[in-house]
This record gives structure tokens, sequence and C-alpha cells, in this order.
């Protein structure tokens, strides 16, 4: 992965409103959505907290 960190050492936040074909094509992913969607209404529908921690899983 090549997310930017923040000068403490942690990933800036993705913005909300990116959307998911941004993320599978950047992150060689399929998520199975509509690439129009939004990262943050994925996110909250599928239960993670962040795309860091949706990509861990």
């Amino acid at each position: 992965m090549n997310r930017v960190r923040k000068a403490d050492g942690s990933f800036r936040a993705k913005r909300k409103d990116t959307k998911i074909k941004t993320i599978e094509k950047k992150y060689g992913v399929d998520l199975g959505v509509r690439s129009d969607m939004h990262l943050g209404t994925y996110l909250k529908k599928n239960g993670y907290s962040s795309l860091s921690k949706m990509l861990e899983s």
C-alpha cells in the first residue's frame, strides 16, 4: 500500500466521498459494489471504521 502518513506516523484519513472505483483501482481489490458508491457509505454499510481497517481484513 502507498498510503500517505502524517508526521506522527499514522495514516492520513481518506476522504469519505471518494468513489469506490478509485479505491478498487488504487488497491487492486474488487469490493463487489457499484463503482459510483462513496467510500463512507461502503464503510458504514459494512461496519468498518476506516479504509485501513477494511484493507486489513
